[in-house]
């Protein structure tokens, strides 16, 4: 049977049949997403996922990320295939003076997933260190035995080192609009459109990429932010403080996310310079913005980048949680993993209109909406009260009830496992 985690939380043990335990009964998700499957409790259904999963050698993934940078969607789906197969994790190159080309590999959770990164020597220009990484991972691929792989890509840019080999089968999963990212490389979008030429089957991070990238491929499916519920839950229990955490006062409004030029650092700096008894706990890396020019004032608090298994006691003490996020290019597609993280820790929730927040949170009533300084702060006025609202939780629990990583990933596998009867059927008539 299918080894699903009732409370996966990365690195930890214990396993069952079921999904993870709901927090209601009833589900609304499924309907609000157009082209994402609902999953079969048929038990002869996953027994034929597991016969699948266990002829696929192993799972290349390639990706723009790092491991260790922040457990979002790539680790959540990837750590549940690699119960089943290997999972070998390519990462970007890290560069040296005088390095040797090589791989080195680090395994984590707990032997699952292998991650595998290129080591280069500084200098070489873009199109020498393609051909260098395409040499160790053709040497790769020859050495260990990997006849029938998934090929799973995050980045269209790995491409130039890929594009030899013929996996079993091809999966794009398009994560965000990189190509509207800051640094985007130039070539990226030309990339996109190889890649889905190449791709047996397209999964996207939200309904708005399904509806961007619904026309150029025959198999898209959207698979919007899902949960891990029993792991943000904990922070519906009261628990003690984190030491860099205690002494801020309250009420506390949070943040907890990539500090980059997604995030909207003037909404930011008016709201708490007009609210200055409230608290605003930011928690995140910075990247790719001068930190600099982030707000400065006593009332916002920086606490850094957390591991996922911290969060849950950081989100306990918070009175509301934010989506600060910016009106720009890089913003127009994402669909934030933190909206149904913020709900299943039980904390009313206020973001900009993000529309893969808006539609279908926003639109269920379940997260205030609001842009602009003034509106923002009104909202979270609202958010203040809301805690006590037991109708508002309700709804958002019945809500939250239709959301799960397992679901997620099982499903993907179905697609994966339908798309490759096709492909061999088809394969098989082109031979006679």
């Amino acid at each position: 049977m299918l080894d699903l985690d009732s409370d996966f939380i990365p690195g930890g043990g214990g396993s069952s049949l079921s999904s993870e335990p709901e927090v209601s009964s009833s589900s609304t998700y499924s309907s609000s997403v157009n082209n994402a499957p609902r999953v079969s409790s048929n038990q002869s259904s996953d027994t034929s996922l597991e016969a699948y999963l266990s002829s696929v050698s192993a799972i290349i993934c390639l990706s723009h990320l790092r491991w260790d940078f922040v457990f979002q969607r790539p680790q959540h789906l990837l750590t549940r295939f690699a119960k089943h197969t290997r999972l070998f994790y390519f990462e970007e190159p890290y560069f040296a003076d005088n390095a040797q080309p090589r791989l080195e590999m680090q395994e984590r959770e707990n032997g699952r997933v292998t991650i595998v990164v290129a080591h280069l020597p500084n200098g070489l220009t873009p199109e020498e260190s393609d051909a260098k990484q395409a040499e160790l991972l053709n040497a790769f691929m020859a050495d260990h035995d990997l006849e029938k792989t998934v090929f799973w890509y995050y980045t269209p840019m790995a491409l130039e080192i890929s594009r030899q080999f013929k996996p079993a089968l091809t999966v794009f999963d398009v994560m965000d609009e990189l190509s509207a990212f800051k640094f985007a490389p130039p070539r990226l979008l030309e990339l996109e459109a190889e890649l889905l030429e190449k791709a047996d089957v397209v999964f996207t991070g939200g309904q708005s990429l399904y509806e961007a990238k619904q026309n150029r491929h025959k198999e898209v499916y959207a698979f919007p932010s899902s949960i891990d519920k029993a792991h943000f839950a904990q922070a519906r229990q009261e628990q003690p403080d984190p030491a860099d955490q205690a002494n801020i006062p309250h009420p506390r409004m949070g943040f907890f996310g990539v500090v980059d030029e997604r995030f909207d650092i003037e909404l930011l700096r008016e709201v708490a310079l007009a609210r200055p008894e409230w608290q605003f706990v930011i928690i995140g890396p910075v990247v790719k913005i001068d930190a600099a020019v982030l707000p400065s004032s006593k009332n916002i608090h920086y606490l850094g980048g957390k591991s996922y298994q911290e969060l849950p006691t950081y989100l306990a003490g918070w009175d509301v949680a934010m989506l600060l996020f910016a009106h720009n290019e890089s913003t127009k597609y994402i669909s934030p993993t933190k909206t149904p993280e913020y709900l299943a820790a039980g904390r009313p929730v206020v973001s900009t209109s993000i529309k893969d927040v808006v539609r279908p949170y926003g639109d269920h009533n379940l997260v205030q909406i609001a842009d602009g300084a003034k509106e923002f702060e009104a909202a979270l006025e609202k958010a203040l009260a809301q805690r006590e609202d037991t109708d508002w939780r309700r709804r958002t629990d019945d809500f939250l009830a239709g959301i799960s990583w397992d679901k997620t990933w099982q499903n993907m596998v179905r697609l994966m496992q339908g798309v490759s009867k096709t492909k061999s059927a088809n394969k098989s008539a082109a031979s006679k």
